[in-house]
């Protein structure tokens, strides 16, 4: 594939995950689950944080898009755009609940691509295993972030409970093949800050 085939294979990526309009390669794991009755409180906190795991799958896709475009490994480039596909499935499902939970993707994705892209690519610039071991501590980030919405998602809501369960094992598996093709490990600011940031992004993209 040509640099010019990337760069129109991207765009047209960045345009599906700001837009909302992605679409799935794998079955919805919630698409054979029962839907149940929510009362207007539990739909609108499971619409928060099904808008929060869609604004994360819009920053995976930017950062999975840049660290690839500016990797020299062509082994690595070829994990960044597997993880990235999958992480569109996530991107689908999301959006597919969301729909379901009459509400909708945060306004400010173009905001969280942008600012996710600059991001990839600045871990790309500082090399291959500094890039990989960001993606690892992302992963791991998100590991424990999808954790805590399966204890604080409302019980009824077992079709988002399924589709986070499901990105959880992604997420799990993307970590552990970033570490395998010789992730470092990043210093603890670096980790903190990530931390920091990512509790700006979740508390805003609930509600916006």
């Amino acid at each position: 594939m040509t640099t010019h085939d990337r760069l129109i294979i991207g765009f047209d990526r960045a345009l599906r995950a700001i837009t909302g309009t992605a679409s799935a390669a794998r079955p919805n794991p919630s698409a054979k689950v029962v839907e149940q009755a929510l009362t207007d409180s539990e739909r609108r906190h499971s619409a928060g944080l099904m808008r929060v795991n869609h604004v994360g799958e819009v920053c995976a896709q930017a950062l999975y898009d840049s660290q690839g475009a500016f990797s020299h490994n062509p082994e690595t480039r070829r994990q960044f755009e597997q993880a990235g596909r999958e992480e569109e499935d996530h991107l689908a499902w999301t959006a597919e609940r969301l729909a379901e939970l009459n509400s909708r993707t945060s306004l400010l994705n173009p905001l969280w691509y942008g600012g996710a892209f600059l991001m990839g690519a600045a871990m790309a610039k500082l090399g291959d295993a500094n890039s990989l071991g960001f993606v690892v501590e992302t992963e791991r980030q998100v590991e424990a972030h999808l954790d805590h919405h399966l204890q604080v998602l409302p019980a009824a809501d077992v079709k988002s409970r399924a589709i986070v369960d499901q990105m959880r094992l992604d997420e799990i598996e993307h970590g552990a093949a970033a570490q395998a093709l010789g992730a470092s490990e990043l210093p603890l600011a670096v980790r903190t800050a990530m931390k920091g940031v990512a509790k700006i992004m979740t508390t805003i993209a609930y509600r916006i």
